[in-house]
């Protein structure tokens, strides 16, 4: 595996950036299946991480291994109150969903 940085971190480790990258083409070719990958500094909106957030996280990677591991593709996983279930991408695509104009001027701070 060829790593695009190979700087140290704070305590002296490698850096593994493209680790996903890698992943993710070892993934199509075994599976056949397209696979993407997402650098979470990329998407992040700012702030630290909670440790819910972190849980959370946790969660929803165990049960989309699952989904791969049980061949139960073109779903996503999603948290319904405190479970995770999975929701076919058809569904969770199928309507445009919006926010209530009343609560995004309750918290229209936190959008800018």
């Amino acid at each position: 595996m060829v790593l695009k940085d190979q700087s140290l971190d704070s305590f002296g480790h490698v850096r593994l950036s493209g680790v996903g990258e890698w992943l993710a083409k070892q993934i199509e070719k075994r599976t056949g299946n397209e696979a993407r990958t997402t650098v979470l500094g990329h998407v992040q909106q700012g702030g630290t991480p909670s440790a819910f957030d972190r849980w959370l996280a946790t969660r929803f990677g165990l049960h989309a291994i699952d989904c791969v591991r049980d061949g139960d593709f073109g779903k996503m996983v999603a948290l319904n109150g405190t479970d995770i279930v999975r929701v076919p991408m058809a569904a969770a695509t199928a309507r445009l969903k919006t926010v209530n104009p009343a609560l995004y001027k309750e918290v229209g701070v936190f959008f800018g």
